[in-house]
């Protein structure tokens, strides 16, 4: 029996791309990721994700050394995100202390944040360097309003890899995150790959980070406080989630600043982020002058 490798590809991934036309359209990598063919415009998927997360290909396809690829994400949708939701992750920070809260830390970013894999991550002016937070993305499929966590649950359409990369300074500024959360490209997002072709997070996958081809991080998913299911169900109890809301769930310990000493990534570094089922996501740090190029 051939063996298997230890982390297959995904056999769908989906990317968003720019329009030469103007707006983002949404398309399929090939298996080798060297083509990307178009199924639809970013506001025609998010009305009907699961359908065009199913349909094969049927135009030309595009050389993806062609096209400028960007996050499949809506202007409007709420980026949520999980703060402290590994055991050993609280008990690195500052947090420690503090126990484990009935109800997860929630905060949020912008999609103006997001980036996707192989874009510059800019070191923000004031900072000393950025940290790393390798984690999953759950993208939600439809509306839910009061929604049960199993229904909450099965609302997911689709995952990421996703790096939480974080200002960290800016961050402990204010009680507050989102400053330290919101940096220019500081979201990058990999392809959502089906829930289908995912499973149960809790089924344990796992999740690594990468600085320069060392590991830093190391976790499984199943190692998760809150879950998915439970997570949106509690958002879904106050306000409305809707297609294409996306729910970034929490990074392993393992991050810079809690090292002694800390370490921090810094222009020139790679930073890698391996999730079982969903591929790698990589990217590079750049001074950040870049911002003003």
């Amino acid at each position: 029996m051939q063996e298997m490798p230890e982390n297959p590809q995904p056999q769908r991934r989906v990317v968003g791309l720019a329009d030469p036309a103007g707006g983002v359209l949404v398309g399929a990598l090939s298996a080798d990721g060297n083509e990307v063919s178009v199924l639809a415009g970013l506001e025609e998927f998010w009305g009907d994700p699961a359908h065009y997360l199913a349909l094969e290909p049927t135009g030309s396809a595009l050389p993806a050394s062609e096209v400028t690829f960007v996050p499949p994400v809506l202007p409007g949708a709420r980026v949520i995100c999980i703060g402290l939701n590994y055991l050993k992750h609280v008990a690195e920070g500052s947090y420690a202390g503090d126990g484990v809260p009935p109800y997860p830390t929630l905060f949020a970013r912008w999609p103006a944040s997001l980036s996707v894999g192989g874009a510059g991550i800019p070191v923000p002016v004031d900072e000393d360097g950025l940290d790393w937070e390798g984690e999953v993305v759950a993208y939600v499929g439809a509306t839910l309003v009061d929604a049960s966590p199993e229904d909450a649950l099965a609302a997911v359409v689709g995952y990421s890899t996703f790096n939480d990369v974080t200002s960290r300074r800016a961050q402990k500024l204010t009680s507050q995150w989102i400053l330290g959360k919101n940096g220019d490209s500081s979201g990058p997002l990999g392809p959502i790959v089906p829930a289908s072709e995912v499973g149960d997070l809790r089924d344990g996958l796992r999740v690594l980070t990468r600085v320069n081809g060392e590991t830093v991080q190391e976790g499984r998913t199943d190692e998760m406080v809150y879950t998915v299911g439970d997570t949106l169900s509690l958002i879904s109890r106050t306000f409305t989630l809707r297609p294409g809301d996306l729910l970034a769930t929490g990074t392993p310990s393992g991050v810079g600043y809690s090292r002694t000493p800390p370490w921090l990534l810094q222009p020139g570094d790679t930073v890698e982020v391996e999730v079982e089922r969903l591929g790698t996501l990589t990217n590079h740090v750049v001074d950040g002058s870049a911002r003003h190029a």
